[in-house]
């Protein structure tokens, strides 16, 4: 039998280095220098920009390896939009997220309008099966694009005030890329921020666990559980990566 290769063949540093600033740099709140240097400390001398090469290389890759480790999605689409400013420029994030809180996909787009809704609708229906309702505040591009996807036509749709706070899970879900922003003195070219923030949120959300629902004890085991199917999809031993 053939023996598959590991995509980390060729590289001058090991798995568990690339994987872990990989890490690092999409769990938490670390510019690229940071990792460089938290891995100077531990005796790794390797640019910023090799760092920021491995993180475009291999981070779709944990990306899409950990979408396909977190289950069957819910049922209910949570849609929102973030106004974030690009160089000057304004774009919207659309954003959607399940009953659960976990972040189904993200597109960047120049505008609010019915064509990119109904962009965002089919982006999301190539991925995921037919929700059984939407939940979106009263944005009138959303029943405007709705009404052209013929899978959505017998979707309930639910509208919502902000004020009302019956959306909370698109707007809390908006949280960690605001702090992503702010961290990195904002975005910039459109399309590195989506290639960013479509990694950003599953490698993000992998690793973190509602601490205030669960004992200690629990939440170790579950982020121990977390570490070592990471380092699996990385072809290392967790034991060896000594975290």
């Amino acid at each position: 039998m053939k023996k598959i290769k590991s995509p980390f063949h060729g590289f001058r540093f090991p798995a568990a280095v690339i994987s872990r600033a990989v890490r690092w740099y999409h769990r938490f709140n670390l510019s690229l220098r940071d990792i460089e240097e938290l891995l100077l400390e531990r005796g790794v001398s390797v640019t910023y920009e090799s760092v920021r090469n491995w993180c475009d290389r291999f981070g779709a890759q944990f990306a899409r390896r950990a979408k396909a480790g977190r289950g069957t999605p819910g049922s209910t689409w949570h849609l929102g939009e973030l106004m974030l400013k690009l160089r000057g420029e304004p774009y919207v994030l659309w954003r959607a997220v399940d009953e659960h809180g976990t972040e189904l996909d993200v597109l960047l787009q120049k505008r609010r309008d019915k064509a990119a809704a109904r962009r965002f609708f089919m982006k999301m229906l190539r991925s995921y099966p037919v929700p059984r309702k939407i939940i979106t505040d009263q944005l009138r591009s959303y029943p405007a694009a709705k009404a052209e996807v013929p899978e959505l036509a017998g979707v309930k749709h639910v509208f919502v005030k902000a004020a009302a706070r019956v959306n909370n899970r698109a707007e809390n879900s908006h949280q960690p890329t605001r702090r992503r922003e702010r961290q990195m003195q904002g975005f910039r070219d459109p399309r590195r921020t989506q290639a960013f923030l479509s990694r950003f949120g599953p490698i993000r959300q992998h690793f973190a666990r509602p601490r205030h629902r669960m004992q200690a004890a629990r939440h170790r085991e579950q982020l121990k559980a977390s570490l070592s199917a990471w380092y699996d999809w990385a072809w290392v031993q967790f034991s060896y990566a000594r975290e």
